[in-house]
């Protein structure tokens, strides 16, 4: 709600408790939810999630549609990055980018490949900030503008660079790396720090990193 998601039914087992937890981590949107939070049995509750939560709330909201992701990711001067997740496999770790990206204030996190940014699990993962950046699944011929700095072993340093605000930040799967389509579309190939015997880093925790270098040779969260 606080980011302008169109909810159109959210309900509670235990109203005074759901508004008393707004009232300590999110006043700006305590009055919208008052208006909307309807208060049903635990049972009701349940039955209408697939995992419950510790809140004992459930929400519905519109996803936003490609349309206006699309425009959201095209619009020009870009002010941040775009997070290109290339052929992703695990659905927590892209729900941890989201969550990552829109704390970073990025312009948004596209996904390639078969792995849907909007899956239950994927969203719970974005504990709920999917509607505070654009998230869309893409080819790689559909990519936004921009010049690609693509996260590889064999890449320059990041220490050595300035990440534009226009970049579009291409990471591959854990498994397999960047695909030959992505890498192929890189304009740049860059590596993150790692001490010589370690594999890998997790594929949240390199969004992290490179997003916070972006963050620290220009832009910055909002």
């Amino acid at each position: 709600m606080r980011f302008g998601a169109e909810v159109e039914v959210a309900v509670t087992a235990d109203r005074a408790a759901a508004l008393a937890l707004a009232d300590e981590l999110a006043p700006d949107v305590r009055e919208a939810l008052a208006a909307l939070l309807a208060e049903v049995p635990y049972a009701t509750y349940a039955s209408l999630v697939p995992r419950p939560h510790p809140t004992a709330v459930a929400a519905l909201a519109v996803r936003p549609s490609r349309a206006a992701n699309l425009a959201r990711l095209a619009r020009t001067p870009r002010t941040a990055p775009v997070v290109v997740l290339d052929q992703p496999r695990n659905l927590g770790n892209a729900g941890a980018v989201i969550r990552l990206a829109a704390g970073f204030g990025a312009t948004g996190v596209v996904t390639t490949g078969t792995l849907d940014p909007w899956h239950p699990t994927v969203v719970r993962g974005g504990a709920g900030l999917h509607f505070a950046t654009a998230v869309e699944r893409l080819s790689v011929g559909e990519l936004p503008a921009g010049p690609v700095f693509a996260l590889d072993p064999e890449g320059e340093d990041i220490r050595a660079l300035e990440l534009p605000d226009d970049a579009l930040l291409a990471f591959g799967s854990e498994r397999s790396g960047l695909s030959s389509e992505l890498r192929a579309r890189a304009d740049h190939l860059v590596a993150l720090p790692m001490r010589p015997q370690v594999s890998s880093y997790n594929l949240a925790t390199s969004v992290a990193m490179t997003l916070y270098h972006w963050s620290t040779t220009g832009g910055a969260p909002a």
